[in-house]
């Protein structure tokens, strides 16, 4: 898939806000809530405008029966796509609009990419940097396996800092 980096858009929130709502109509009682993560939830953030969306349901096993349903409506279904107890599923084909990843309300793997998020949120020089960054791998690859490779030691450092501030806040 080709790299579409943008600059932020105000539009993504109700993208968000719509697909949960038609997630909600396919999903019914399985989810517990909803989240906007990665960079279309942080305002400022360049992106590629594809929405990141987080479920958190109550058996992750019980999503495997709503695929086909799914797919019906656009989505592909990933599988774990290299994170145990995940679900992904994606929409849109080669111009994709969402990307939807579903966890068990238990998985560890949940508070990692919200404390990203809000790491984000409240760091606009993180921000700044990461935005930087983005282009710079933007103008080198074309495609966005290369480009998702080249930002991931990026990506994985900040991490470690969000996860550094978030603990040292959180001390009482």
């Amino acid at each position: 898939m080709k790299v579409r980096l943008t600059e932020y858009d105000t539009r993504w929130v109700k993208m968000y806000e719509d697909e949960t709502r038609l997630l909600k109509a396919i999903l019914g009682e399985e989810i517990i809530c909803f989240e906007h993560f990665d960079s279309t939830a942080v305002p400022g953030m360049k992106a590629k405008p594809v929405i990141d969306m987080m479920l958190m349901v109550r058996d992750i096993e019980t999503i495997d029966r709503f695929s086909t349903r799914m797919v019906s409506l656009g989505y592909d279904a990933a599988g774990e796509w290299g994170i145990p107890g995940r679900r992904l599923f994606r929409k849109g084909g080669e111009q994709r609009t969402h990307h939807i990843h579903i966890y068990q309300w238990n998985n560890p793997h949940i508070s990692r990419h919200l404390i990203v998020r809000d790491y984000l949120r409240m760091h606009p020089e993180e921000v700044k940097r990461y935005n930087a960054m983005k282009e710079e791998l933007a103008q080198l690859y074309e495609d966005t396996s290369g480009y998702s490779q080249a930002k991931k030691p990026f990506v994985q450092d900040m991490e470690t800092r969000a996860l550094k501030w978030y603990a040292t806040r959180n001390r009482s």
